[in-house]
């Protein structure tokens, strides 16, 4: 990562299991002074009180809660504010990540339906050329599912499935939700210690 501030990053978080790994990339990103704009998916905020326990019956002060002590700056947009900034190409963000992506999101994004705004902010990353990481969520696959997963590798957007590996030895659940964060994060070319890589713990300084 540059010295100078980077453009910040949108996230999106839908109602896939796992919501845990979108809430960790915004802390992450935030704690690193990366300023955050964020778009939860009505099924996502679902998911986020079912799994993590979440009162949101006040959206806006439930990621106040979560996030105001960080130094970078999170931007909130509803879901369906489809005139948010980052529906419009002119609006200059880094790139764009949803983590979870679900089946039903990740379709949307694959055949440029923008019916929302976070399939309309992923359209905008694909027809600017900006970085564009999906991080589906779901098993088993069907053929419907890997062709549109398919369909969007050959746009160039990155897909990196939530599966955390355990070559590092992870002793805590935080440990491999940190790992698929990493993992994230180094498609981004954003340097991070969430992780010891392959070959850190064996290698030594020869004689």
């Amino acid at each position: 990562m540059s010295e100078a501030k980077k453009r910040p990053l949108v996230v999106g978080i839908t109602g896939a299991s796992g919501s845990i790994y979108g809430i960790r990339l915004v802390s992450v990103l935030l704690e690193m002074n990366i300023d955050v704009h964020l778009v939860v998916t009505q099924a996502g905020w679902r998911v986020i009180k079912e799994e993590l326990g979440w009162d949101i019956t006040d959206r806006e002060q439930a990621l106040h809660r979560a996030f105001g002590h960080f130094p970078g700056k999170l931007v909130y947009h509803v879901i369906g504010d489809i005139g948010a900034s980052i529906a419009s190409g002119s609006f200059r963000v880094e790139g764009m990540v949803i983590m979870p992506c679900s089946m039903g999101s990740l379709s949307a994004v694959a055949h440029g339906t923008s019916d929302n705004l976070l399939a309309r902010a992923a359209d905008v990353m694909l027809k600017e050329g900006r970085e564009l990481v999906l991080v589906p969520r779901e098993t088993p696959l069907h053929a419907i599912h890997l062709e549109n997963m398919l369909k969007l590798a050959r746009l160039g957007v990155k897909i990196i499935p939530a599966m955390p590996a355990f070559y590092f030895g992870p002793a805590t659940m935080d440990d491999l939700v940190d790992f698929m964060v990493g993992k994230v994060l180094d498609s981004l070319r954003i340097d991070h210690e969430l992780f010891k890589r392959w070959g850190e713990q064996h290698e030594s300084v020869s004689e």
